[in-house]
């Protein structure tokens, strides 16, 4: 049984099973937290949020992906996926507090496309930054 977990395609189809489950539970967690419904504003053409969104799929996959490049086995990437998540969710808020003249979840929500621009460049570039500090 250990040749069968231990070879290179079974782990990979383990690795991006549970990378896919991560991502949809920590979309599943951004979309409790904004204020508008993101698949429903996608499917009627709100572009603003399709960016957001598509930068929120971007980040946390990257993020995902430091976490199994630098880690042995598939719990100690759960962790600091999950972990870098929260600090990914974490600078969502920062962002909102950063801007107390507008809500960024209503601007985005109304299509204000340089806030959805604005939001999708955050969410990469944090995921970046979280990334190389994953161990």
């Amino acid at each position: 049984m250990s040749d069968f977990w231990g070879n290179l395609f079974v782990e990979t189809a383990a690795r991006y099973s549970v990378a896919i489950l991560c991502l949809v539970l920590f979309l599943v967690i951004f979309e409790l937290v904004t204020s508008y419904k993101n698949w429903e504003e996608i499917q009627q053409g709100n572009f603003s949020v399709a960016m957001a969104t598509g930068g929120k799929i971007f980040g946390i996959a990257n993020i995902i992906r430091y976490s199994i490049e630098h880690n042995d086995t598939i719990l100690e990437s759960i962790a600091w996926g999950g972990y870098g998540f929260l600090l990914l969710l974490f600078g969502y808020f920062i962002f909102e507090f950063l801007t107390p003249t507008y809500k960024i979840d209503q601007e985005i929500a109304n299509d204000n496309r340089a806030v959805g621009f604005i939001s999708l460049v955050i969410s990469v570039g944090l995921s970046y930054v979280i990334g190389s500090s994953i161990q």
